[in-house]
């Protein structure tokens, strides 16, 4: 049977540190956050990798949550952005990196059909791959 704080001895009550197992807790999340992104990156490199070598991207760069360490959640997706992709053959590209991983959502973005603030967001904060 499962011992509550209703449970507990003074001697008990004095040992008691809730903020401690909270901490490691933290630590432990903390740590699977950062191997999540690093399956991220390894996926998004895979993708800029199949971009270029298959539907003739000349650049391509993550952006969003995967870019900023703070945004970074175990719900992120990988956001992509791909120049030089012909019309015809993109949403076969789309195709190709959504298939990549079943642990991540990976979402491919043409610059040219951008608003012109995701445009300057994707120059200014991506990171090329």
């Amino acid at each position: 049977m499962t011992q509550t704080a209703l449970d507990l001895s003074p001697q008990q009550w004095q040992l008691y540190r809730p903020s401690l197992l909270i901490e490691a807790g933290d630590a432990e999340q903390t740590r699977r956050l950062q191997r999540r992104r690093q399956r991220a990156w390894r996926i998004a490199r895979q993708a800029a990798q199949l971009l270029r070598d298959q539907y003739g991207a000349v650049r391509v760069i993550a952006f969003g949550s995967l870019v900023h360490d703070d945004w970074f959640t175990i719900w992120s997706d990988i956001d992509l952005a791909a120049w030089g992709i012909p019309p015809d053959r993109f949403y076969s590209a789309v195709a190709a990196v959504s298939g990549l991983s079943p642990l991540f959502r990976v979402e491919l973005v043409d610059p040219a059909a951008c608003r012109p603030g995701l445009r300057q967001t994707l120059e200014d904060e991506g990171i090329e791959l």
